[in-house]
């Protein structure tokens, strides 16, 4: 049996919602190691752009119509080897809940202080870039 690397799968969009200062986490019913507190994610269909992808993941896992502002990078995931690609959004309208109860248990509208507490490996430093400038004024 061939192993799958990072190529042969679809890449995985994330969105890191940004909302009263504060930043959107969920919790996955099924962990990925120690992934189980993460940003709305899921992978990429044929024919999307990531931000489509952050967008789309968003409203099917949390009801939040929420638009792409910029794409903030992309990398192999070191945990899961999975390429990820980080897109910061904005509220356009909604409230967030747990949609997808299939994928999703919780969600939490998080701090950046209270960040650690939920992503104790840290988080992509552009990802943690952005959110020290967004949330730490």
């Amino acid at each position: 049996m061939t192993q799958l690397t990072a190529e042969d799968r679809p890449g995985i969009a994330a969105a890191i919602v940004v909302q009263e200062g504060r930043v959107l986490m969920v919790r996955r019913r099924v962990s990925e190691g120690q992934l189980s507190w993460q940003f709305p994610a899921g992978e990429i269909e044929s024919g999307e752009s990531p931000e489509q992808a952050a967008v789309r993941e968003t409203a099917e896992e949390t009801g939040l119509d929420v638009t792409a502002i910029k794409l903030l990078g992309e990398r192999v995931h070191p945990k899961t080897g999975r390429l990820m690609s980080y897109t910061a959004c904005e509220v356009v309208s909604g409230t967030a809940e747990v949609v997808d109860t299939e994928e999703l248990d919780q969600l939490a509208w998080v701090t950046l202080a209270e960040i650690p507490e939920y992503v104790p490996y840290g988080l992509y430093e552009p990802v943690q870039q952005f959110l020290d400038t967004t949330l730490g004024s």
